[in-house]
């Protein structure tokens, strides 16, 4: 397939490019790893909204500038404006938000992950239909030795989903690292491929979509989202749960310790 050239921009570090029946969006932001600001995350909800509009577009491929990274997560910076658990819910609420949104378009979601994969970028390729990556990309929620954050409990169980339950228990009660082999191994990834081919596997894959019924693919992805909507379901008390770590003196002090690092990959 052809690449159009960009056709606009939903925030200066992210990318939108349009092919006949294809989005592709690119963060754009590799000197930070392709971290993600607030901002984004704004403007990708803004974009999710315009695309469930759009009968044109039948895949939206996510990928990360840079060759180094999809994303790396949330640009840790961001949450020096997280003071408490009230702000703290406040954040984990509008993520999930987008997360939701992203999940349930009713295009073809392709997550194509070159390098790290991490914290909010991670949570953004689980809540794809489909993730590629190549040999070298890793997975994880390090969180527990970078900020001390947490996650909203739907957006765990989708990571166990996708990954299972022992690797999602590693990645955040060890801060382990998934490689793209483990990954593969556990059906969390369609194909691992090398870095020089990685475009094209993901053509391919925008291909099938393309000649695929189009109804019949609307109809798996209803039943699916039915299904992970039932299973994702959050604990009634998870905002407390929220509210409590990011209130934490250990939140505030790995944030300041981790910035003080000025150390950019995760």
């Amino acid at each position: 397939m052809t690449r159009s050239e960009p056709g606009g921009t939903r925030d200066g570090d992210i990318l939108v490019t349009r092919r006949p029946g294809v989005m592709e969006v690119v963060f754009n932001r590799p000197e930070r790893h392709n971290s993600i600001t607030r901002s984004m995350y704004r403007a990708l909800q803004a974009l999710t909204t315009e695309l469930r509009a759009d009968s044109e577009i039948r895949v939206v491929i996510f990928r990360g500038a840079g060759g180094c990274a999809f994303a790396s997560g949330t640009e840790i910076s961001e949450f020096l404006a997280i003071p408490d658990g009230t702000h703290g819910i406040e954040y984990e609420a509008e993520l999930v938000g987008l997360l939701h949104a992203i999940q349930d378009l009713p295009q073809v979601t392709v997550a194509a992950v070159d390098g790290v994969c991490m914290g909010g970028g991670l949570a953004i390729a689980t809540h794809c239909d489909l993730r590629i990556c190549t040999a070298g990309s890793l997975f994880g929620y390090p969180i527990a030795r970078t900020v001390g954050n947490t996650l909203s409990a739907s957006c765990l169980y989708r990571c166990a989903a996708i990954f299972g339950e022992s690797l999602t228990r590693a990645m955040l009660l060890l801060s382990h690292l998934v490689t793209a082999q483990q990954a593969h191994a556990v059906g969390a990834v369609f194909a691992v491929a090398t870095e020089d081919s990685l475009e094209n596997e993901t053509d391919v894959v925008a291909a099938r979509v393309l000649a695929g019924a189009r109804e019949t693919i609307r109809a798996t992805k209803e039943q699916f989202s039915y299904r992970t909507g039932l299973f994702e379901a959050a604990p009634h008390n998870d905002d407390d749960r929220i509210a409590r770590v990011y209130a934490s003196s250990d939140f505030q002090r790995m944030v300041r310790s981790f910035l003080a690092k000025d150390d950019p990959a995760r």
